[in-house]
């Protein structure tokens, strides 16, 4: 029953869309009739807002950081705080208040990686960064992370969250699966740090 109840916890914090809520809250628009359509911190820099976009960023890993944490204090090192993070992760995804409609959960899986493994989340969030300087692609940075992830929890001691973090990156390349075929087709849309609307990526096809 705990580790049910450190699940749920985990999911109904990582379901609250910050992304979507920001926008409206700043009248950007609905995310979800922007760009990729996507709630996350990539399509919300999307619309110009580099503030909007720091602050989805910040607050979709800090969901997933939170369940950790919350999870650790109140029921201390083992399995639970391993699903409270996977809860937030599952919530990113599939949230219930959007029709199980969500992200795609690259902030929220390194921000609970950080709170798992502190040191191994450093290094993912550095394989992130290099990989988006030289791709100039968040989705490219965001797989190469993810599979980078696993390994840096087994190199630095931490193997004991590999499993959940091994589920939470297959996740990500299924909803990175139309940004695969496009990197492959070299069609895939590329980081925007301008601060202006792209014309030619601003409405949703």
């Amino acid at each position: 029953m705990t580790l049910i109840l450190a699940l749920l916890g985990g999911y109904l914090l990582g379901s609250v869309p910050f992304g979507l809520v920001i926008a409206r809250t700043l009248g950007l628009g609905d995310l979800r009739q922007i760009g990729s359509g996507n709630i996350g911190a990539t399509n919300v820099l999307r619309t110009g807002h580099k503030g909007a976009a720091l602050a989805t960023l910040l607050l979709d890993s800090g969901k997933g950081a939170i369940a950790v944490l919350l999870a650790l204090w109140v029921l201390g090192p083992g399995t639970a705080s391993a699903l409270a993070g996977l809860g937030a992760f599952l919530g990113h995804l599939y949230p219930v208040w959007l029709r199980f409609q969500g992200g795609k959960g690259v902030a929220t899986y390194l921000g609970i990686l950080l709170a798992i493994a502190p040191v191994a989340g450093v290094l993912t969030c550095g394989t992130w960064l290099v990989a988006a300087v030289i791709g100039r692609m968040s989705s490219l940075a965001a797989l190469v992370a993810a599979l980078a992830a696993p390994v840096w929890l087994l190199i630095t001691d931490a193997g004991q969250a590999v499993l959940p973090t091994f589920v939470m990156t297959l996740l990500i390349f299924w909803k990175h699966r139309e940004n695969i075929v496009r990197i492959r087709t070299g069609t895939e849309s590329r980081i925007n740090l301008t601060g202006r609307k792209d014309p030619d990526d601003i409405t949703k096809p």
